[in-house]
Parts: C-alpha cells; sequence; structure tokens
C-alpha cells in the first residue's frame, strides 16, 4: 500500500499546513491552516475529510442482517441494498457500548466505526456467532474512510480521480439518518427547526491504496480542498449530532443524548438492554440530558472533553432550623452538575459545546465551566429536555382494598 503498510499516519498529513491531530484522533489532520475555511468550504459541499484512521468490519453469510438485528438497537432485517442505518450494541443495563454505521450491499454488511472500538467490536461479534451463517472480517487495512457534505459526494470524490470501492458492485457510501427521524424512532428534542436537519454527511470507502492519489490530486485540482477534524466537530456539535468516542461514558443511556432520534427502533424485537430503553422511554427520565453550550469567548479559552460543568444551588433552610432573617439573601453554592463532552468554535455560533448534565439542572440555568483555571460562563440550548421520557399513558387503576360503596 502506498505509504501506508498501517493505520497510523495518512499520507493527506503530507498536504501543506496540515497539522495531525492528537489521541483518538492521531493519524488524521486536525487542520490544514485554517479551520473556519474549513468550515465553509465542507457546507458548501466542496472539501472532503480524511476518516482513514476509522475501522471498517465486514459481515458476511445468509444470516447477517437477522443475526445483527438480533443484538443491536435498530431494526436491521429489512436494510435494503444500499441503505444506510445506524445501531447501537448495550450492555444489559442499556448502557452504549458501541455505536455502529451500517451498509448492506447485498453480500455483505459493512461496520463503519471508530479505530479504537474495532478490535473489542470484532472480538464480541466472534463470541455471539453461535452456529449462525456468519463471517466477521476486518477490513480496515483495505479500506479508508472519506467523508463529505456534499449533495453528490461521489461527484466530489470522483473530481479528485476517485472511486467509491464496490466489491460487490454496490458503491459503498453510508448517508448519516440523523438528518431526520429514523423509522421507528423517537426525537425528545422540542424543536421544529432541528439543526440535524440540516446535517447532510456521507461517510465513503475507498481503497486505501488510493489516498496517495487522492493527497496529489488534491494539490492539482484546488476546487476541491481538504477539510479537517475541527471542522467537521464544530458542525457535528451545531447539529447536536452525539459522536461515540466523545459523548459516551460508561453510563452512557442512549436517550440521554436523543440518540432514539436515529439508532433505536422502539418496537423490533428483543435484543440486549431493549428493557432498560424501554422502560426509561415510557416510564422513567433518563437521569442526564444532552445540552449545547454557547460558551462567554473573552477569555480565550476553550473548554476540553472531561472539564467539569457548574450550576448555581440556592441552599434552603434545613428542616427544623431557625428561618432566615426577614430580608436576606438566600444563599448560593456552585456545585458540579455535568462535563464537557465536545467543544469547538463555529464559523458563525462562535465557541460551543456539547455537555452531558443532571437531568435536575433547570434548562434556564446559566451554566459555568472551569477550564485551564479559567471559570467559563455558559448559556444553555437544550437538546434532552427535563421532561424526556415517560411517554406512556398508564391508565389509574382502583386501589386494592378500597372500601365499597354503601347500598
Amino acid at each position: 500500500m502506498e505509504g501506508m503498510t498501517d493505520m497510523t499516519k495518512s499520507p493527506l498529513l503530507e498536504l501543506d499546513a496540515a497539522v495531525q491531530a492528537q489521541g483518538l484522533d492521531a493519524g488524521v489532520a486536525a487542520h490544514y491552516g485554517n479551520p473556519m475555511i474549513e468550515q465553509r468550504s465542507l457546507l458548501a459541499g466542496r472539501a472532503l475529510v480524511d476518516l482513514s484512521h476509522h475501522g471498517v468490519l465486514g459481515i458476511s453469510g445468509p444470516d447477517r442482517l437477522s443475526w445483527l438485528n438480533s443484538i443491536a438497537s435498530q431494526e436491521l432485517r429489512s436494510l435494503a441494498v444500499g441503505e444506510s442505518a445506524e445501531t447501537l450494541l448495550l450492555d444489559p443495563a442499556g448502557r452504549v457500548e458501541y455505536a455502529i454505521r451500517v451498509i448492506d450491499d447485498g453480500v455483505q454488511a459493512w461496520l463503519l466505526v471508530e479505530a479504537a472500538e474495532v478490535a473489542g467490536l470484532q472480538a464480541y461479534l466472534e463470541k455471539m456467532k453461535f452456529m449462525l451463517r456468519v463471517q466477521v472480517v476486518d477490513f480496515s487495512l483495505s479500506y479508508a474512510t472519506i467523508g463529505s457534505m456534499a449533495v453528490e459526494p461521489a461527484d466530489v470524490l470522483g473530481s479528485v480521480g476517485l472511486e467509491m470501492a464496490r466489491p460487490n458492485g454496490v458503491p459503498l457510501a453510508w448517508h448519516d439518518p440523523w438528518v431526520a427521524v429514523a423509522r421507528g424512532g423517537f426525537q425528545y428534542a422540542e424543536t421544529t427547526q432541528h439543526p440535524g436537519a440540516s446535517w447532510r454527511w456521507t461517510e465513503m470507502l475507498v481503497s486505501r491504496t488510493q489516498l496517495g492519489v487522492l493527497r496529489d490530486n488534491l494539490v492539482a485540482h484546488p476546487v476541491v480542498v481538504p477539510a479537517g477534524l475541527i471542522a467537521l466537530e464544530a458542525l457535528r456539535i451545531a447539529a447536536w449530532r452525539p459522536r461515540r468516542a466523545m459523548e459516551v461514558d460508561e453510563k452512557t443511556l442512549p436517550h440521554e443524548l436523543d440518540w432514539l432520534r436515529s439508532a433505536v427502533h422502539l418496537n423490533k424485537g428483543c435484543y440486549r438492554g431493549q428493557e432498560t430503553v424501554a422502560k426509561v422511554h415510557n416510564l422513567g427520565h433518563p437521569p442526564r440530558r444532552l445540552v449545547m453550550l454557547h460558551l462567554d469567548g473573552s477569555e480565550g479559552v476553550l473548554p476540553v472533553h472531561g472539564d467539569d460543568v457548574q450550576a448555581d444551588r440556592v441552599s434552603r433552610v434545613p428542616a427544623g432550623a431557625e428561618p432566615m432573617t426577614e430580608g436576606a439573601e438566600p444563599k448560593t453554592e456552585r456545585v458540579t452538575v455535568g462535563t464537557i463532552t465536545s467543544s469547538a468554535i463555529h464559523y458563525e455560533l462562535g465557541p460551543i459545546a456539547l455537555a452531558v448534565v443532571k437531568r435536575t439542572v433547570p434548562g434556564t440555568s446559566t451554566l459555568f465551566v472551569t477550564s485551564d483555571g479559567v471559570l467559563i460562563s455558559a448559556a444553555q440550548e437544550v437538546i434532552v429536555p427535563q421532561s424526556a421520557g415517560s411517554v406512556a399513558e398508564i391508565p389509574r387503576l382502583p386501589r386494592l382494598g378500597g372500601r365499597t360503596p354503601a347500598h
């Protein structure tokens, strides 16, 4: 493979002004010199994003879709050839373990995942095969993922001399279903103009050997430009779009991120974690909720993943204690109520972030983020409301043992 014997470093990092991303996104570019212009180019449909550090698994065999359907949150048995879907694998308590982007080409189901998920997901799938007619293969060294927001992403790819992979005759392009509420899904966000409606995102598989060609042709044909992950993240955050590697921790329920919108089918058969999904949706409330924060940028500090989110709490008089003196101001204390999951500087909105906070935090509260010793105020934009869940209308039953009316 030209300049790519593994997935540690993309040839596109050899482009002028390319700056490599760090941490879980190492190996591809964070930006190519100007993330703000890259955001605009992405939205205009004339930029490509290098996601070649992502992983690709293939599931072949006649039982592949019914098998995946039995273990995942999305209805996959009726997935049409070339159709895109998103699904989650949950633990027995309904917490998110894996988020998977799925395309089926009639012969093989293709699973697109973050690089860090490949080994664990493959091991889990191998363990769950039993006697079914399925085979799991890691294609991460054969195929690379390229992203685009173009109306016709294949045309943009073709303009730089690349073709989508089609090993079984069907182009492998995954179109993000976040653009609308998926069949069988449910949206908690209480808005008539969901920002996800303009999230026109496609991930295409190409032969990994073509990455060197892509590098050279991006220089030769500057009508199409590269965009880095900083630009992509800013647009993703503005679209309220959750990402497994950023928004999920060991306690995450899909309800907390409004992920029932695209990745959960509420009327399908049983799967691991399904009981919790149904119980929280119908009878309870998710304990936390996703918000977008509009950050005060006057200090010039952008929070990072894991920074604390705080709110002011008014102290109440303990039971049995003396009441407050008339005219005295109630005391407030600042308490930690959540965590920053993603942050970026948007070309229009300025500094923004996604955060997961306790459900009990009112949507009108001003929040504060502590980052690098600086306190940053933040205004909430509610994504998952406090009222999320409890959608079942349960009739009130007569109390057992009550007195019968006199005759």
